[in-house]
């Protein structure tokens, strides 16, 4: 077993399934101290502990209230934890018209995909170490201009953008700051998000098949490796970055 994250002490948001989880249970297997892992369902994450082991502690958090991101962090000063690295992965992919969208879908998508990440690091910044890692969920949307999917694509946008200005805001702590976009990745986001069927997921892996260099749509423990990449001392002069994990779907 590798230990490249022996003794450390990490946070992934949105971490009881999918990429989130794939993360938490990377970074243990890395040889992690603690991770904490946060989600909105206290069943699903109490599924996600379960599997993680003693050393993950899950908190019920919403990151779009800042009065449940203020106790994640309680919970961590009680631990007398610091952290290494945080990993702002919590998020939502759901469709909008344009031309029938509400201001309540409006607001539901950048309240958790952008002020959901704003709030998670600006909270969490006074436990990060000086020389810790910051990793932004963000994706290949806030470069495509995919049809239906503006509101996401533009709070991912968003997230890019707020890897390169933090950046600049923690230089003096030499806290590095880089975003991470998946592309076509198999996680629940698929039905619960973007209400696809079981016909739509099979025609999406036929369309990785043909269309992606790689062959096929990533499972979430590919997006987790590289995510360990970014929060790991391999990647200590790389910082500001998007790092783009799609099987060259947006590079040819």
């Amino acid at each position: 077993m590798s230990t490249q994250f022996s003794n450390q002490v990490a946070v992934i948001t949105g971490g009881s399934t999918g990429i989130g989880l794939a993360i938490a249970k990377a970074l243990l297997a890395e040889g992690a101290k603690r991770v904490y892992i946060t989600g909105r369902s206290p069943k699903t994450l109490d599924q996600a502990a379960t599997a993680l082991g003693p050393r993950a502690i899950a908190v019920v958090s919403d990151v779009a209230d800042l009065s449940d991101l203020a106790a994640l962090k309680t919970v961590i000063e009680q631990q007398g934890d610091r952290l290494d690295a945080l990993f702002a992965n919590a998020g939502i992919a759901e469709k909008n018209q344009i031309g029938a969208t509400t201001a309540a879908e409006y607001e539901k998508t950048f309240d958790i995909n952008v002020k959901g990440v704003f709030f998670t690091v600006q909270t969490l910044l006074p436990l990060l170490k000086d020389g810790a890692s910051i990793v932004l969920t963000a994706s290949i949307v806030a470069n495509k201009g995919m049809e239906n999917l503006s509101l996401y694509s533009a709070s991912k946008a968003a997230v890019r953008s707020f890897a390169r200005s933090w950046t600049n805001d923690l230089r003096g702590r030499k806290i590095r700051v880089n975003a991470l976009s998946p592309g076509l990745t198999r996680t629940p986001i698929m039905e619960n998000g973007l209400k696809l069927d079981a016909a739509a997921i099979a025609a999406l892996s036929d369309y990785a098949a043909t269309t992606i260099p790689a062959g096929y749509v990533a499972q979430p423990e590919d997006i987790a490796d590289a995510a360990l990449f970014l929060a790991s001392s391999a990647a200590r002069y790389i910082n500001g970055v998007e790092l783009t994990v799609d099987g060259g779907m947006t590079q040819i």
